[in-house]
């Protein structure tokens, strides 16, 4: 039997039973297109996860207070001391060290006039918009302190400045700020939503001014940009090494910008193969119905198989025949399974364009492999048997 004349077979069975075969494709292409949308889904939000992370820089090591020991008999010390204004300062003399960020969060009332907004107030270094790479729409950013102490001054968000002033220019205007009297020195160029946090609806102030109002006695964490001269392990041995000279102890921790982005890059890898997981479901369905279908066609079809052995095809020929059959039917699922996924992807890039989404040509590819395998592994079973029976009692089965 020549190559040509079973894929001619292979055709005309599909095709003798359309609305069976259709249905059979739809439980495979249902299943690609979940796996497929849910992977383009996973990617999309690591990608979008890692782009905002990496708009702030990749040479940035984070020192906060506090470091957790293992004690004897299996328990847990918590060592919590505070870090200062003054170790943030210590740490500016670092070699290779460019800019140093000493942060306290909160929140507090931001007052106008009779405007009033209860928002994000951040205290932070008068260094802070270099490190983030923030950009101003008017005046300046927080300037260096004077004789030990910054003036009281404040930066207004985006969303903050519309919310409070409207589209007035708010420079030179007092603000409170907790009950505190803030002039505005500057309005942060629109950032939009880092994991859905939105930066634009922030008050900055100055750090000390902020361990004033939230009542602090140190600051909640310590951002360290470095120059190329070095690297994130070394220079956090460096400042391991000042803090606990000026400590006494190792009563602190650090992450690099590196250590976060490869921390993400592995929880959002899992969850796109959990999601992956759980639309190989339908896959599945749509393997048994490849199952399904061929089991029953090579009962129907007994007296023809025992035909095709009687006038000399093989048993790997009947094999490959039914295999072919199985493999076409998954094919074609696959294929239409891609083209669902495409129309989903349009729909919710049109009923959602901010979700982000990542489809890859690679992920298309492998796709169309799995809907192969599917269609192999579901159709072997069958395709063996039918290759087994002894033409003589096919013949007489009809």
């Amino acid at each position: 039997m020549q190559l040509r004349d079973g894929l001619g077979l292979t055709a005309s069975a599909l095709l003798s039973r359309p609305l069976r075969s259709l249905l059979t494709l739809l439980g495979v292409a249902i299943g690609i297109a979940a796996v497929a949308l849910l992977t383009a889904i996973g990617e999309g939000m690591r990608g979008y996860v890692q782009e905002n992370f990496a708009q702030f820089g990749t040479r940035n090591i984070s020192v906060r207070p506090g470091m957790t020991r293992t004690a004897g008999l299996g328990g847990l010390l918590s060592s919590v001391k505070p870090l200062t204004i003054a170790d943030a300062d210590a740490l500016r003399q670092l070699p290779h060290v460019e800019v140093v960020v000493p942060m306290i969060q909160g929140n507090g009332d931001v007052q106008f006039g009779a405007r009033s907004r209860n928002t994000g107030v951040l205290g932070a270094g008068h260094q802070m918009a270099q490190a983030w790479r923030f950009k101003l729409a008017l005046g300046q950013f927080l300037p260096t302190p004077r004789d030990g102490r910054s003036p009281p001054y404040v930066v207004l968000g985006h969303t903050l400045r519309q919310e409070l002033f409207g589209d007035a220019n708010p420079l030179g205007e007092l603000v409170r700020v907790g009950g505190m009297r803030f002039r505005v020195i500057g309005v942060m160029e629109k950032k939009g939503q880092l994991l859905g946090f939105d930066i634009d609806d922030i008050a900055y102030i100055p750090v000390d001014w902020a361990e004033n109002l939230f009542n602090r006695t140190g600051l909640a964490k310590i951002n360290v940009v470095f120059g190329s001269g070095t690297s994130g392990l070394a220079l956090s041995e460096a400042i391991r090494q000042l803090l606990i000279e000026r400590h006494g102890e190792e009563d602190f921790s650090f992450t690099t910008q590196d250590d976060m982005l490869r921390s993400l890059d592995r929880i959002f890898a899992s969850l796109t193969l959990a999601v992956a997981a759980l639309g190989s479901i339908s896959l599945l369905v749509g393997a048994v119905g490849i199952l399904a279908i061929m089991t029953t066609a090579v009962a129907e079809r007994t007296a023809e198989i025992g035909l095709l052995r009687a006038i000399g095809a093989t048993p790997q020929q009947v094999l490959g025949l039914f295999l072919g059959e199985a493999l076409l039917l998954s094919v074609l699922g696959g294929l239409l399974g891609l083209l669902l996924m495409g129309l989903l992807l349009g729909a919710l890039h049109l009923s959602l364009p901010g979700l982000p989404l990542s489809l890859r040509p690679l992920f298309l590819l492998l796709a169309l492999l799995l809907a192969a395998l599917v269609g192999i592994l579901a159709g072997i079973a069958p395709a063996r048997r039918a290759a087994r029976l002894q033409p003589v009692e096919a013949l007489h089965s009809d």
